[in-house]
């Protein structure tokens, strides 16, 4: 812990330049890495039918292989925010003052809302009409959240972003049903609910602590423009010390997550509940324990290389492109399957269950996620090419 304080303490010191435009491969290949394993959530969300029957983390009905396939899916998030803020910083290295940065955050931000709304909710209610605010909202209004907060020293950025994270947990006793008329704000902000202004959908990703991923990963640019090594430690004391945090905390129980662990007769299922922590929103014991691992996956993907390492840059490199790309390619996988056992995949936005024939089973969303990865990295090697010759504005929010 003492470290990872120092760290923090130091962070705008002893900085190297990177050269305009430069990319740092951990970044990329931890960013691909996001995206495949992100890819394995939303394949079983359409492919296996317990998804849509009970909540995988509920540990009354779930089982460890379903528990743990939803679990190791929730760094993706966090990771990914916490990456936007550090490009946030990184590219705004490139600009050539801080309105230029403000106008490139709010605009890029408003666009990741506007694709949320039009082009991702869509998938999510297989053409139902109704909106999922999700990881891109949640993005969206954290960098137009950063266009404002990028006038103050990154070192400024950060004890907001800590603080935002710490201390919003003390709000989970407020519902947005004892609010009024600020109900819709209250969802907006901190607790998942309904969309405002009568609006059909819901807000799946509130915003509050997300800015506070966000303005995390940008007040720790910084150590990312360290000399390698330098970074390599810092990150590794950085991301054992969000561990430790995590688990003293877990431990306490005491503050930090509305729902509590439990002990049980089958030591399996007690460990379960121990990693069973809250996203909606994000409680700060799983900012921790998410962010604690992409921490420490950093310096291991900037050393690591080969065939793999290729294939992580790649998906890494186009993000967005392979976000929406790989939904829609599993949008159109699930209809074919459904279609192929006389289900209405529209139906099964109904709250009641899906039918007993439907689905391909857990084993089958896996063999469906590896297919649908190879399908679309040709797309994504090909749009990756088209990024690193080409420099035009535009390519720079996709």
């Amino acid at each position: 812990m003492t470290d990872t304080m120092e760290i923090v303490a130091n962070v705008e010191r002893e900085a190297v330049s990177l050269p305009a435009g430069a990319r740092l491969l951990s970044i990329d290949r931890l960013r691909g890495l996001v995206i495949i394993v992100m890819a394995l959530d939303h394949v079983r969300d359409f492919f296996d039918a317990d998804a849509l029957r009970f909540d995988p983390t509920n540990l009354d009905h779930t089982y460890p292989a379903l528990f743990l396939t939803r679990f190791v899916t929730h760094f993706c998030a966090p990771t990914f925010t916490f990456l936007a803020g550090v490009s946030a910083y990184l590219h705004g290295l490139t600009l050539e003052d801080r309105g230029e940065r403000a106008r490139f955050l709010w605009t890029r931000g408003l666009w990741l809302i506007l694709l949320d709304i039009f082009i991702i909710s869509p998938v999510w209610t297989v053409g139902s009409g109704a909106i999922e605010l999700g990881t891109l909202w949640a993005i969206g209004c954290g960098m137009i959240a950063l266009s404002a907060l990028i006038h103050l020293p990154a070192r400024a950025v950060l004890a907001i972003g800590v603080a935002i994270l710490a201390l919003h947990n003390l709000f989970d006793g407020v519902h947005a049903a004892q609010l009024g008329g600020f109900a819709p704000l209250w969802n907006v902000l901190h607790e998942k609910g309904p969309l405002p202004f009568g609006l059909r959908g819901q807000v799946f990703y509130p915003v509050l602590p997300w800015i506070g991923v966000i303005a995390l990963g940008y007040g720790l640019a910084p150590v990312f423009l360290w000399a390698p090594e330098r970074r390599a430690r810092a990150l590794l004391a950085l991301g054992l010390g969000f561990l430790a945090s995590f688990a003293m905390l877990r431990i306490a129980g005491v503050y930090g997550d509305a729902r509590l662990w439990l002990t049980y007769p089958d030591s399996v299922k007690t460990a379960l509940s121990f990693l069973n922590v809250s996203k909606y929103p994000p409680s700060l014991h799983y900012a921790l324990v998410t962010l604690g691992v992409g921490l420490l996956l950093l310096p291991a993907l900037e050393r690591g290389g080969g065939a793999f390492g290729r294939v992580l840059a790649t998906f890494g490199r186009v993000p967005l492109f392979a976000y929406v790309l790989h939904l829609y390619v599993i949008l159109v996988a699930a209809l074919v399957v459904a279609l192929a056992e006389g289900v209405d995949l529209k139906g099964l936005e109904s709250s009641g269950p899906p039918p007993d024939n439907y689905g391909l089973g857990l084993a089958g969303a896996y063999v469906m996620w590896a297919l649908i990865m190879a399908a679309i990295y040709p797309a994504c090697a090909w749009f990756a090419g088209v990024k690193r010759r080409r420099r035009d504005w535009w390519l720079s929010y996709l």
